[in-house]
């Protein structure tokens, strides 16, 4: 019985390790599309983006999404932002369906890290540094895909002073 014990045991450490590997072999990511695989992270944009064409995302003769938002600091590292959109709804109910250009959901970025996914115009941001904060809002598929229109993303930035 005390073998059997030690062996369970034995098992169980090195198939956590296994296990914790396994998960660290480039390309075992769950969420949706990955950037990486065209060489760009996700959390990269501005020139790097310009050369990943998401624009067949929009159809011809369909009208472009817009993005903008108003970041409205609460103190204690806090942020709430509406998010404001045209020709595109939230649609939190159809995430990892087929791609349209008109629905979909935001991803909120902070000094170039992911830090959530918004599924309506209003989300609260917790955390942050205090000081100057990039703040950027992108516009992205039901499969997560980034918008982009003619080439360029669909994404608002701005910076912000943070309590």
């Amino acid at each position: 019985m005390r073998n059997t014990l030690f062996m369970l045991v034995i098992g169980l450490f090195f198939g956590t390790g296994f296990g914790f590997l396994l998960a660290q072999v480039p390309g075992a990511e769950v969420e949706g599309h990955d950037h990486a695989s065209h060489g760009i992270a996700h959390d990269t944009h501005d020139a790097e983006m310009a050369g990943h064409d998401h624009s067949r995302l929009v159809e011809a003769g369909t009208p472009a999404p817009t993005v903008a938002f108003t970041a409205l600091p609460e103190g204690n590292g806090g942020l709430n932002l509406k998010i404001e959109t045209e020709n595109f709804d939230f649609a939190p109910e159809r995430v990892n369906t087929p791609n349209t250009a008109v629905e979909g959901h935001a991803h909120v970025y902070v000094d170039g890290v992911k830090v959530m996914r918004a599924y309506a115009p209003w989300v609260n941001i917790a955390g942050i540094h205090p000081g100057e904060v990039e703040i950027r809002v992108t516009l992205n598929a039901n499969s997560h895909e980034q918008l982009a229109h003619d080439g360029t993303p669909i994404e608002a930035v701005q910076v912000v002073t943070v309590d």
